[in-house]
């Protein structure tokens, strides 16, 4: 037994002492003390030959005995990878090129937000914005939708408070109605923005969506004004070859009021799903601003009138890009928008 605890005292002084020179002796190493064959593997099978009231503290030595051995080969190990050249610790080659970075690209709803802005901007609209939570008065009344009018059914949307009421805005009208109310004259600006119904989703609508709305107040605007206008956007979003059409219509804010559309780019016309087999595509509202709404923002309508008009971002994306179903803005699938990387 003596001679055994000398032995392994003897190996605790090699291992302890133990500086790997390289791959090949660290090694070595492992196969002398810890390998199948090796040193541990012969001292652990000697434990039967020990008596048995000594096997106790003699196992607890060659426990001990092999922590080190382990300890001293992770040691190595890591010293290795921290030397230049050794396996696992490679020297940095600063002349292999970089590894590349994908880059991203914009949202058709961006993109096309950009392009309508751009538009507008041209023929002196600025931008204006205001708040996605909005009360009654800038979302429903001030447009002349009072409290129980038929057309807030219209406009179904997400209610935030109730009594004073607070809303998800159904329209970015109520940022016209919040420049209007500065009394800065004339006005002729365009409102971007994000919007909320209540709305079953579906291929054609969704609970929220985007729109651009216009507005322009000054002196002697007519409808003349707002067809031209219009024309002018519908040319150089989809092209001179495009056709427009204006249809009568409804809406409280405006006096008279039409919906304009376009010819079908998807089916040039003929008639497709699309288009309902129509040919047309209504791409947005429009009229000459009400004079109620002009008072209500303190606006004298016997000297000045106005037009508006709003348009939904999707709508003219998807017949932009011949995108078929409105979901696939807001599903973040990444083959639907690697699709727009070349595009403007």
């Amino acid at each position: 037994m003596e001679d055994i605890t000398q032995q392994i005292a003897a190996y605790k002084t090699e291992i302890a002492a133990f500086r790997p020179s390289g791959e090949a002796a660290l090694e070595a190493f492992r196969v002398r003390f810890l390998g199948s064959k090796g040193i541990l593997k012969e001292l652990f099978a000697g434990m039967k030959t020990v008596a048995p009231e000594q096997r106790k503290d003699f196992g607890l030595v060659l426990n001990e005995l092999k922590q080190l051995a382990e300890e001293q080969y992770h040691n190595g190990r890591e010293q290795l990878q921290d030397r230049p050249g050794e396996s696992g610790g490679r020297e940095a080659d600063h002349t292999l090129p970089a590894e590349p970075q994908r880059l991203g690209a914009r949202h058709p709803i961006s993109l096309v937000r950009s392009r309508i802005i751009s538009i507008f901007e041209k023929i002196g609209f600025s931008i204006a914005e205001g708040p996605e939570i909005e009360d009654d008065w800038h979302n429903f009344s001030a447009l002349n939708m009072p409290e129980n009018h038929p057309a807030r059914d219209m406009q179904d949307t997400f209610y935030v408070a109730k009594a004073p009421d607070w809303v998800l805005r159904t329209h970015t009208s109520s940022v016209q109605v919040r420049v209007m109310e500065q009394g800065k004259l004339p006005i002729r600006i365009i409102c971007p923005g994000r919007v909320f119904r209540n709305e079953t989703i579906s291929a054609r609508a969704h609970c929220f969506f985007h729109q651009v709305e216009g507005l322009y107040i000054d002196e002697n605007v007519s409808f003349a004004d707002l067809k031209q206008t219009l024309y002018y956007f519908v040319q150089e979003m989809f092209g001179e070859e495009s056709r427009v059409r204006f249809r009568p219509s409804y809406f409280p804010f405006t006096e008279p009021s039409a919906e304009m559309d376009i010819s079908c780019l998807i089916c040039g016309g003929k008639g497709c799903s699309v288009c309902k087999q129509t040919g047309w595509v209504e791409i947005l509202g429009c009229g000459m601003v009400h004079p109620r709404l002009l008072e209500n923002c303190g606006i004298d309508s016997r000297r000045y009138t106005g037009f508006a008009f709003g348009m939904g971002i999707e709508r003219i994306t998807m017949l932009k890009y011949q995108i078929r179903d409105l979901r696939l803005f807001s599903e973040n699938d990444v083959r639907f928008l690697k699709q727009f990387e070349g595009a403007v």
